[in-house]
C-alpha cells in the first residue's frame, strides 16, 4: 500500500511540473460575439465573412466596410527555472522546511518494541456485570 501511494504521489507531482513547464498558443476566432473555432496546433478556422470583398461605392471610394470578425490568441508561457536554491529563503521558511522534514521522517517511523505498557497495571474493578444485568450477549 505504501509502495502505491509513494508512486501516485511522484506521478502526481511529475505531471505538475511537466505542466507548469509547458508553454501553448490557442488561437480563437470570433465573428462578432459568437465563438466560431480554436485551434492549438495553427490558426483556427475562419467563418468566411472576411473573405467576402469590401464593397465600395462609386462615389466613395474611400470608404470600406471593417469586418466584424477577429481572431484572437491566448499564450501561456512555461516556467523555466524551477531551481530555487536554498540559500534564498528567509529563515523562517529554512526553519519551517527543515522542521517539516523533521516531523514528516518521524511520521514514517514504525514502533520496534513489542512490550505493553499497560502490562502491570490492573484492571478496574466491576461492580456489576452489565452485559449479565442486561441480558446481552454477542453470539
Amino acid at each position: 500500500m505504501k509502495k502505491i501511494i509513494h508512486k501516485s504521489m511522484s506521478l502526481f507531482m511529475a505531471s505538475v511540473v511537466l505542466m507548469a513547464t509547458m508553454s501553448f498558443t490557442m488561437d480563437m476566432h470570433f465573428c462578432g460575439d459568437t465563438f466560431v473555432d480554436y485551434s492549438f496546433s495553427q490558426s483556427a478556422d475562419t467563418c468566411g465573412m472576411e473573405l467576402s470583398s469590401t464593397t465600395t461605392n462609386c462615389e466613395n471610394n474611400m470608404l470600406s466596410q471593417k469586418s466584424c470578425c477577429n481572431d484572437t490568441q491566448l499564450i501561456k508561457q512555461g516556467n523555466d527555472d524551477l531551481k530555487i536554491s536554498f540559500s534564498q529563503l528567509s529563515h523562517e521558511q529554512q526553519l519551517f522546511v527543515a522542521t517539516f522534514t523533521y516531523s514528516y521522517l518521524n511520521l514514517l517511523d514504525g514502533t520496534t518494541s513489542q512490550e505493553t505498557p499497560f502490562f502491570d497495571y490492573a484492571p478496574p474493578f466491576i461492580e456489576q456485570d452489565v452485559q449479565i444485568l442486561h441480558q446481552t450477549f454477542l453470539i
